[in-house]
């Protein structure tokens, strides 16, 4: 039962007379705007940048790296001090990533996202915590890294922020997206 029925006649009639003389409304529907797909340009572009970034890391690619000591790569035509500045704590991460529970394959999605955020920010170093655990993440993401024509310098990380656990990667920066 509506309210309106449990009124009598004598009260809907004092409250036409409180409110007055109304204008009744002629359009009360409300027409909301269809949201309009992306256009397909912009969803290909988009797809395109990501499998761009993804297209850089295989599995297979083993690079020679140095085993003995600490982690560490600088790209050919990269002065070799890049390195000694990331293990002395000049670079500060400015973005960090941490791979911990993810798999191979998500830990590597999770690199190439934050390598493309790194040219969409204007981040020139980050810290990447891939953990210890039974070293495959440990072992992979070196690899992955050297592979992206990006990454000028790695070593891996001081104490602070996360010691063999992790690495802090120097990134050359590119207007290109």
């Amino acid at each position: 039962m509506k309210f309106k029925d449990l009124l009598t006649a004598e009260e809907k009639q004092l409250f036409k007379d409180e409110i007055g003389k109304v204008k009744p409304i002629i359009q009360d529907k409300v027409v909301h705007q269809k949201k309009r797909p992306s256009p397909p340009i912009a969803k290909a572009n988009q797809m395109t940048q990501r499998q761009v970034a993804e297209f850089h890391f295989s599995d297979e690619f083993e690079p020679d790296l140095n085993r003995s000591g600490p982690m560490q790569y600088v790209k050919e035509g990269t002065n070799s001090f890049e390195a000694k500045n990331l293990r002395r704590g000049i670079y500060h991460p400015e973005l960090i990533l941490d791979l911990h529970g993810l798999s191979q394959q998500h830990a590597k999605r999770e690199i190439a996202a934050l390598l493309l955020a790194c040219h969409k920010e204007h981040v020139r170093c980050v810290c990447i915590v891939h953990g210890i655990g039974n070293r495959i993440l440990k072992n992979k993401v070196p690899h992955w890294l050297v592979q992206h024509p990006d990454v000028l310098a790695f070593h891996q990380a001081p104490l602070e922020h996360g010691g063999d656990g992790a690495l802090l990667a120097l990134i050359d920066i590119k207007d290109k997206y």
